[in-house]
This record gives C-alpha cells, structure tokens and sequence, in this order.
C-alpha cells in the first residue's frame, strides 16, 4: 500500500513487521478515535478521514498489549485501564522508535488538555504512565529497574506483542 502521508507510510510497515494486521477501509462515524478501529485483532482505517495519524500507534498499543489468547477475535479495544495506560506507554515507545514525533501520538484533540503532562512524564525519567504495565508484561521496564529484570529501559523495548 501507498500513503500520501509520510506518517503513516511509515507506521503501517512497522505494524505489518511487529504482526498486527492492518487493512484500510472507511470506518464509521461511531468509533472511538475519527477514522480509526479495531476489529478481530486487526487495526482498520480510513486514510482519507483520519485527522492524526499518530492515533495509528494508540490504538494498535491497544493491540499489542491485549492478552494473547484473545487478541484476534477482540471486536474492540478492551476497557481495561490497566491495557489503556500500556496502550498510552507502548504508542510513546513506538512513535520514537520510528523518529516520529510523540507529539503525533499525544496530540490537543486525544488527551483533553493532559497531552503536555503525558509527553513530559515519559521524557523526564521514562517513568510514565503505563510503564509498568510494560514492565508487567516483559515487554520494557521502568529505567530505574531495567538493570536488574534484564529488560531494556523504557522507552526502548524487548519485544513488540504481549
């Protein structure tokens, strides 16, 4: 597939390589987030209604962190607050992992006036909110705590999928 937007031409490759299924279609108007949804594991958008790209990373977070044993037939994401924060944390790793600026991820419209506070948690320390659902999950540890789990630091990641 072919983007005209930079941003996502370049996450829609990096979920394909971390296997999370992504398809394109319209998505109606009942979603969470403008233009995007999840369906039976699968990360589905519409490329000409999606106003912030970086909603890309969120949801698919929701993917990656969702139990194993239910990911492809989960409908939606799950309600959990404990996946949502892990959600938040893994997008965060993802956009720098790419050279994305998390800024795309943590923008004005998603987080209702926190966005600053989300960014500057994960930049000062690397102790943001959802680390250590990260850290639960074996997939990346809280910086102070990586050492001695023999994880990587947080934002970097051991591996991509719960």
């Amino acid at each position: 597939m072919r983007f005209t937007d930079p941003i996502v031409a370049q996450i829609v490759p990096f979920l394909e390589g971390i296997g999370i299924p992504v398809r394109t279609e319209p998505v109606s108007g009942d979603s969470l987030l403008p233009g995007v949804t999840v369906r039976c594991g699968t990360l589905i958008f519409d490329p000409e209604t999606l106003p912030w790209p970086g909603d890309l990373l969120h949801e698919a977070g929701h993917i990656a962190v969702s139990d194993p044993a239910v990911r492809a037939t989960q409908e939606d994401v799950s309600s959990d607050p404990g996946e949502e924060m892990a959600a938040m944390a893994w997008s965060y790793a993802a956009a720098v992992e790419l050279g994305i600026g998390p800024v795309h991820v943590f923008h004005v419209v998603g987080y209702q006036g926190g966005e600053e506070d989300y960014l500057e948690s994960y930049t000062k320390g690397g102790t943001g909110i959802g680390v250590p659902m990260l850290q639960f999950y074996g997939m990346s540890a809280e910086p102070h705590q990586a050492g001695s789990l023999a994880l990587p630091a947080f934002p970097a990641m051991t591996r991509w999928l719960r």
